[in-house]
């Protein structure tokens, strides 16, 4: 390939355009307007890398860009996604560039993520795949699903979720997802989609659409780090296919047909962006004391039922026929997708006692030894597909708490935002008891009876590679610096909110 490059350009192959693409970087590369001669290899379409661009006084490089538009900066997905040894700070404390606001920016590194994640799914479609909208068809799919009166979100769960087989061949011959073009249309249905789900989050100090961004930026990170549990190695190759391709064959026996289905991850992802929609900024508990009308409809797990059930009646709507029919297009798709959300939204609600020790049963039959022993060669795919639908319930919630996770600065940030909200709460009246008084006691309690726990469990069942490792030993880290540091920054957080309250009072006395 040396041969066929050209000064100050950087040339990749098609291999290298996939992982990109498949990490969420597709526009980070362009395809050259001819194929050149590779020395063994014949001819091959290879890629130009996109050339720096500037914003104001500041020079973004590509490790700092998500889109030739610098839509997200270094600051806001740190370029670690892409070294499998690198650090995990998703740290999304992003600034306003070449006239985009936070949320503008926000929702335009979730439209690159979710694109790139279709690009896969129409290429896992094979050659005579269409993701034109046939309304008629569309429609009649639809209605054979239709939620049944009187059930609730909650009532959809289920413990184990048959995801899709792809056979050898199907593998072998899927499209480069670089090559797909979803369209226009989809892509800016898509936009307009995150758009209006970003304006469905409240204000709150933690619960708000940067934190599901966070949590999404995590999301596919994961599921870009799985690994085979067999080797422990990253995205196989077999060097006696085509260009060198990945052997997705080989991954997806070990990663329990996760990776396989481009269907699962867009799931999963959509899932992490829609999670906390209209987040009251109290908990549940505290929606069933005020019994508030959402509260009188679910009964349980009342804010991620109200976040599903909103999200997906938008989806629905005919503005966003075109996206619907890019994401399913069989009956069978459609439910997968929506079982696969409404699973993943659910496992966030990690406050309810009953659903987290239903959750621990189901882990414990999936990956407790006994099991694994006494397993028959006939249950291994609904053996798999079990410990498919686990592995992604502790993802979505390892995502959701992933500050926790992380470099010292981040998790400070984020509890503080979590310590505002809850204690502004209580000031407001809203809930009984002032959290200051138990906070610095209770993030010990949470790192070792939630957090800790939740880092080994993704270190045990060999799906994450280092990923796993890093996790636990930032959570390891951080509970050891909150036990030292923990009791003054409550201080510094209770003096921070009465500041902002007084700033508040002041700009109304002086309206």
């Amino acid at each position: 390939m040396e041969s066929g490059g050209e000064r100050n350009k950087i040339q990749v192959s098609p291999v290298t355009a996939d992982l990109l693409a498949i990490a969420g970087f597709s526009k980070w590369v362009v395809p050259r307007n001819h194929k050149i001669l590779v020395k063994g290899k014949g001819e091959m379409q290879t890629y130009w890398m996109k050339r720096c661009t500037s914003s104001g006084n500041k020079t973004v490089k590509a490790s700092e860009t998500r889109s030739d538009m610098s839509t997200v900066d270094e600051t806001a997905i740190d370029d670690s996604d892409m070294t499998e040894g690198a650090s995990i700070d998703l740290d999304l404390d992003i600034d306003s560039v070449d006239g985009m606001t936070k949320m503008e920016r926000l929702v335009e590194w979730n439209v690159e993520v979710l694109a790139s994640l279709l690009q896969q799914i129409v290429a896992s479609r094979g050659h005579s795949s269409s993701h034109s909208s046939s309304e008629p068809k569309l429609s009649s799919i639809e209605n054979n699903i239709s939620v049944k009166k009187g059930t609730t979100v909650l009532d959809e769960f289920t413990p184990i979720i048959p995801l899709k087989r792809f056979d050898v061949e199907e593998l072998r011959s899927r499209r480069r997802p670089s090559s797909i073009d979803i369209g226009d249309d989809v892509k800016s249905q898509l936009r307009n989609f995150l758009s209006n789900i970003a304006g469905m989050y409240r204000d709150n100090a933690f619960h708000n659409f940067e934190h599901a961004s966070h949590v999404t930026a995590s999301v596919k990170k994961l599921l870009s780090r799985i690994v085979n549990t067999d080797s422990g190695n990253g995205l196989g190759r077999n060097s006696d296919l085509l260009d060198n391709a990945l052997d997705l064959v080989d991954l997806a026996g070990h990663s329990y047909g996760i990776t396989s289905d481009p269907l699962t991850q867009f799931a999963v992802v959509f899932s992490a962006v829609i999670h906390d929609v209209d987040h009251p900024g109290v908990p549940n508990i505290q929606l069933v004391k005020e019994n508030t009308r959402s509260a009188q409809i679910y009964k349980k797990s009342i804010a991620e039922q109200n976040s599903m059930e909103l999200s997906w009646d938008m989806l629905m709507g005919q503005e966003y026929a075109e996206l619907r029919a890019c994401i399913y297009q069989t009956e069978e798709e459609l439910r997968r997708f929506r079982q696969l959300v409404v699973n993943t939204v659910m496992a966030t609600d990690i406050a309810d006692k009953e659903l987290q020790t239903l959750r621990k049963n189901r882990w414990d039959a999936a990956f407790s030894t006994t099991t694994l022993s006494t397993v028959n060669e006939s249950d291994t795919q609904q053996g798999d597909d079990r410990k498919a639908t686990i592995v992604i319930e502790h993802l979505i919630q390892a995502s959701d708490v992933v500050h926790t996770m992380q470099h010292w600065h981040i998790y400070k940030k984020w509890n503080e935002r979590f310590f505002l909200e809850c204690y502004g709460a209580y000031r407001e009246g809203r809930v009984d008891t002032d959290p200051s008084l138990n906070w610095y006691q209770g993030e010990i309690g949470f790192f070792d009876f939630y957090v800790i726990p939740l880092a080994k469990k993704l270190q045990s069942c060999g799906v994450f590679g280092v990923s796993s490792d890093e996790y636990l030993n930032y959570a390891t880290q951080n509970r050891e610096e909150w036990c030292r540091e923990g009791n003054a920054l409550v201080g510094e957080y209770i003096s921070k909110f009465n500041e902002n309250a007084g700033k508040k009072m002041t700009a109304i006395d002086e309206i």
